[in-house]
């Protein structure tokens, strides 16, 4: 894979980390950087663990509201409304 040369500005906690962790991990401070973008380019899109956390408190909260009903009225429900996307929706009498 090639390599492009690009330039950087980082506040000196960051370079401090990135040293640590090239030592650490027996690494170039560049392969830790790709590694880095790698990772993160990797997680987006997906939830962080605190809009995951979010979500699941939304949805305990709101499952308890869903009022009970027999099973045939719900099917009865879904399929008007079923019917009614097939039919195209509100039709203007215009």
């Amino acid at each position: 894979m090639a390599h492009t040369k690009v330039t950087f500005t980082l506040d000196q906690a960051t370079v401090a980390r990135l040293r640590r962790a090239a030592e650490r991990f027996s690494k170039s401070r560049s392969e830790i950087v790709r590694e880095a973008i790698r990772d993160y380019s990797e997680r987006i899109g997906k939830l962080s663990e605190r809009e995951l956390l979010q979500m699941l408190e939304v949805f305990d909260e709101m499952v308890p509201r869903i009022p009970p009903r027999p099973l045939g009225e719900a099917e009865r429900e879904l399929k008007e409304i079923r019917l009614s996307r097939r039919g195209g929706g509100r039709r203007s009498t215009e």
